[in-house]
């Protein structure tokens, strides 16, 4: 199912059991890809948190985040999922 909370978070699937948001980033080159994941690590040390699960190929980066509570969702989990989907963005 969608995670319609913002526009920013299109793109995004919740999922439910446990909580987690799903996203699949899609590139042409793998140095875009690369260069994601990088940026990836940057900010995961501003926001000194992390994916859940991360995995990814040539072309692809798949993104997993569980709450940081471990049970509802909130803004701040919002605004780490929507700054994800910006980096990928600047990336293309």
């Amino acid at each position: 199912m969608s995670f319609d909370m913002s526009d920013e978070l299109q793109g995004w699937e919740r999922r439910d059991k446990p909580p987690t948001l799903y996203r699949r980033f899609s590139f042409e080159r793998y140095a875009q890809t690369r260069a994601f994941l990088d940026a990836l690590s940057v900010l995961c040390d501003e926001f000194k948190r992390h994916p859940q699960n991360i995995s990814f190929g040539t072309t692809y980066v798949n993104v997993t985040l569980e709450p940081a509570d471990d049970k509802v969702f909130a803004s701040q989990d919002e605004t780490f999922a929507a700054r994800i989907s910006a980096l990928a963005e600047q990336g293309k």
